[in-house]
């Protein structure tokens, strides 16, 4: 079963149609691989953990041009506003330079809220849920319903990949709904997002351009791109 999960992720409904079996019997076999720690349960099914690289080694990979977007984008924050931090090892950057910031900070990250927890300057807000381990993040319907109750004033969005028309996409299908619901309650929303992500692939669209107000990358934006950024009048910050 766990061959099946190959684009790195998998429904009950799905699994139990192709192996020709109740989904009971695909539920327990989901939980026993995810006891051996070979996938992750997620709500309706389950996520190939061995897909995703570790966070761990995501972190350091174009660690100076992550530093620089983290960096430029912090310094779009003001004293006083809410702040939310989606997962990301860019978006990490980005709460590593608020340090000292008189803010409140809503982030399903847990590398975020280990990042800030020391910091008694910043209000910090988790939304709950299920953990992914391998990625540090919190998912799921009650971090979906809990977001749906807070405001931002500024949304930190990271992403998997960005297509030329900056349609954002991300490569893990349960983070979605979390990048969408956040998407939602932030009044601004700033993309960080180095300029490896524009030629990069991801699995699902968690939205499309009209739902940024602000690009923070670490280059020009590839020319395939500015179309759609000319016809948006979305706003770029190069680090």
């Amino acid at each position: 079963m766990l061959r099946a999960v190959r684009s790195g992720s998998a429904h009950v409904s799905d699994l139990s149609e192709q192996f020709g079996v109740s989904e009971m019997t695909v539920r327990r076999d989901l939980r026993a691989l995810a006891r051996e720690g070979k996938l992750e349960r997620v709500r309706g099914g389950a996520v190939n953990a061995s897909t995703e690289p570790p966070f761990e080694e995501t972190v350091v990979e174009r660690f100076e041009a992550k530093d620089r977007i983290g960096a430029a984008a912090a310094r779009l924050v003001q004293d006083g506003q809410t702040v939310m931090i989606d997962i990301g090892t860019t978006t990490l950057q980005a709460a590593h330079h608020l340090h000292g910031r008189d803010i409140t900070v809503i982030t399903s990250s847990l590398a975020v809220y280990d990042e800030l927890v020391p910091d008694r300057a910043i209000e910090l807000i988790l939304p709950g849920g299920v953990v992914r381990r391998n990625y540090r993040s919190l998912v799921g319907v009650i971090a979906e319903d809990s977001l749906r109750q807070l405001k931002a004033d500024i949304l930190l969005l990271g992403t998997s990949a960005v297509d030329p028309e900056l349609g954002v996409w991300d490569s893990t299908m349960v983070e979605v709904p979390i990048k969408r619901a956040m998407i939602e309650a932030a009044d601004r929303v700033v993309l960080l997002a180095d300029v490896e992500k524009f030629s990069a692939a991801g699995l699902v669209r968690v939205c499309d351009a009209g739902a940024l107000d602000r690009i923070v990358c670490d280059g020009a934006l590839p020319a395939p791109c500015l179309p759609a950024l000319e016809a948006t009048g979305i706003e770029v910050t190069v680090a």
